[in-house]
C-alpha cells in the first residue's frame, strides 16, 4: 500500500525511530514502566536524534521539520511504549510550542534551546483539580505587584506532565489576570512558593512524569506573560486542537502495537492442536484490529497535512482524535483477549497497552469535547 502523505525523509525518519524503539526502547522499557521511572536515558537519547527539535527551524536549533514529521515519530515510539511518546509530545506539543507560538524574542531566546535540544523540558498547565473540560472555570490567579515588576501567581493545576523531574526548566500555567480574562504566565521550576506534589499513583502511563502543582505567592517577574494579557485562554485551545493530532498520532501507535503483539502471538500459541491464528474468530479479530488502526492513521494523517498547509484542521483534528483514540482502546481490548490469561500479566507489551489507552479519550480533550468540536464546526448550536 502507498504510504498516504509520507515523503522520502519521512520514510528514513519513521525507519530510523521505529529501529530505535525496537532496539532501545522495548528491551528496557517494561521494568521501568514496571518502577514508575522516568526514562531519562531514553530522553536523552531522543534529543540526540534531534527529535525534540523537529517541527522548529534551524536558527532555533531545530531540525526545520514540521507538525506531521512530529506525529510520524510518536506513532512509532507508540508502537513499543506510550510512556515515551507522551513525554515527547507534551514536551514539544505543550512545553516549547506556546513559547514558540506566543513568546516574546526574549523568551524565545532564553528557553526554546534547551527545549529544543532536549536537555531540558517544559510543563502545560491548563488543567485544574476543579477546572477539567471546563478549561473556563480556571480559579488559579495572578495579580501584579503593586510596583508592577512581578506577577503573585496563587492556585493549583493538576495531572500536569513533564512537570517534576529534574529536567524540568519551566511550566506556562494559565490563570486569571483580571475580570473575565485568561492569561499565560512563564513559571520557571525552583521559583519559591512553586510547589511539585510526589508523583500520582496512576493505573497507565506509568514511565510518564504527572503532578499537581500549587502556587503560593509564587512571584515572577512581569516579562514572563506569555504572548498578550487576556489571551491565555484562546492561546491555550489553538495549541489543543494541535496537540489532539499528536494524540491521534500516539494512539494509533498503540492500536498498530497491538496488531504487533497479537500476530506475534497468534503465531506462537497453540490451542487443540493448532496455532490460534489459523482460527478464523482470531485472524476476523486482527483484521479487524488492522483495519482501525489504518483509518486511525488516515485521519490523524489528514489533520496533520492540513495544519502543515495553513489550512482550517480544527474539525479533522477532533475526527482524528476521537476516532483514534477510540480505536485505541478497542484494540488493547481485542489483544488482551487474544493473549487470554498472559494479556493480564504485566510482562507481556499488550497488558501495558490496555493501561495506557483509556486516558487516550480522556487526556488533551476527552472524547464528549472532541464530539462537541466536531458538531459546532458543523453548526448545531
Amino acid at each position: 500500500m502507498t504510504d498516504f502523505g509520507l515523503s522520502e525523509e519521512h520514510r528514513e525518519l519513521r525507519d530510523t525511530v521505529r529501529r530505535f524503539a525496537q532496539d532501545k526502547v522495548a528491551p528496557v522499557i517494561g521494568d521501568l514502566y514496571e518502577r514508575h521511572e522516568f526514562p531519562y536515558d531514553l530522553v536523552r537519547q531522543m534529543g540526540e536524534m534531534g527529535l525534540f527539535g523537529l517541527p522548529f527551524p534551524s536558527e532555533l536549533g531545530g531540525m526545520d521539520g514540521d507538525y506531521f514529521a512530529l506525529c510520524i515519530v510518536l506513532e512509532e515510539l507508540a508502537r513499543v511504549d506510550s510512556s515515551l511518546s507522551i513525554t515527547l509530545e507534551a514536551a514539544i506539543s505543550l512545553g516549547a510550542m506556546p513559547i514558540y507560538r506566543f513568546g516574546s524574542d526574549e523568551q524565545k531566546k532564553r528557553w526554546l534551546p534547551a527545549l529544543i535540544r532536549g536537555e531540558a523540558l517544559a510543563g502545560f498547565g491548563l488543567t485544574e483539580p476543579g477546572a477539567g473540560s471546563d478549561a473556563g472555570g480556571t480559579r488559579t490567579t495572578a495579580r501584579l505587584s503593586e510596583d508592577g515588576t512581578e506577577w503573585i501567581i496563587n492556585g493549583s493545576k493538576a495531572f500536569i506532565t513533564n512537570s517534576g523531574t529534574t529536567m524540568t526548566s519551566l511550566v506556562t500555567v494559565t490563570a486569571r489576570t483580571g475580570e473575565n480574562e485568561i492569561s499565560s504566565i512563564i513559571v520557571p521550576s525552583g521559583t519559591p512558593g512553586f510547589t511539585v506534589a510526589p508523583g500520582y499513583s496512576k493505573v497507565g502511563w506509568c514511565s510518564s512524569d504527572t503532578h499537581e502543582l500549587t502556587f503560593s505567592d509564587c512571584r515572577v517577574p512581569v516579562e514572563n506573560l506569555l504572548g498578550q494579557r487576556g489571551r491565555g485562554f484562546a492561546q491555550f485551545l489553538q495549541i489543543l486542537d494541535e496537540g489532539r493530532i499528536a494524540i491521534a498520532a500516539l494512539s494509533t501507535g498503540l492500536a498498530q502495537g497491538c496488531v504487533d503483539e497479537s500476530l506475534k502471538y497468534a503465531a506462537q500459541r497453540e490451542a487443540f492442536g493448532h496455532t490460534i491464528g489459523s482460527y478464523q474468530a482470531i485472524q476476523f479479530m486482527i483484521a479487524d484490529m488492522e483495519t482501525r488502526a489504518h483509518t486511525a492513521r488516515l485521519a490523524w494523517r489528514d489533520a496533520a497535512l492540513r495544519l502543515v498547509a495553513g489550512e482550517d484542521f480544527k474539525r479533522p483534528a477532533a475526527i482524528a482524535k476521537l476516532h483514534a483514540s477510540t480505536v485505541a482502546v478497542d484494540n488493547a481490548r481485542d489483544a488482551t483477549q487474544i493473549h487470554g490469561g498472559y494479556g493480564f500479566m504485566n510482562e507481556f507489551p499488550v497488558a501495558r497497552m490496555w493501561r495506557d489507552s483509556k486516558i487516550l479519550e480522556i487526556g488533551e480533550g476527552t472524547s464528549e469535547i472532541q464530539r462537541m468540536v466536531i458538531a459546532r464546526d458543523l453548526g448545531l448550536r
